[in-house]
């Protein structure tokens, strides 16, 4: 994985959490899902980029699960014009362009894993504005 960040890695070496193996797993799917694909700390938790934006942040709390926040950016965008086909049917939609998906244990995660990774692809290259 060679888009891991020296500041996610002290970050996770600090974090106590009682899903901290959940997000080790989810985080090395998330980096190795796609070669551009880069990460560093955003809302205090791991956060993925696609060509620099934020895309994908993991929600650490409540602790009794993990929480993966697909958005478009740090900065709020315009839903007018924006549709996203979610063929793994693992996102509920909180907002317009926001959804989250919600992996309880372990067993969930590897689960959805390669699912995972793939809507994590999708969601990056079709959230991207294009050059």
């Amino acid at each position: 994985m060679a888009n891991r960040s020296e500041d996610v890695e002290r970050y996770m070496r600090e974090l106590q959490h009682s899903r901290k193996d959940e997000v080790e797993r989810l985080r090395a799917a998330i980096l190795d899902a796609h070669p551009g694909i880069t990460e560093r700390i955003k809302w205090n938790a791991p956060s993925f980029c696609f060509k620099d934006d934020d895309r994908v942040t993991l929600k650490l709390k409540p602790r009794d699960c993990v929480q993966l926040i697909f958005h478009r950016g740090a900065k709020a965008k315009s839903a007018r014009g924006f549709s996203f086909e979610d063929r793994s049917g693992l996102l509920q939609w909180v907002a317009e362009d926001r959804a989250v998906v919600t992996l309880q244990d372990m067993k969930d995660v590897k689960a959805k894993k390669a699912a995972l990774s793939k809507l994590v692809v999708q969601w990056m290259e079709s959230t991207t504005p294009r050059e």
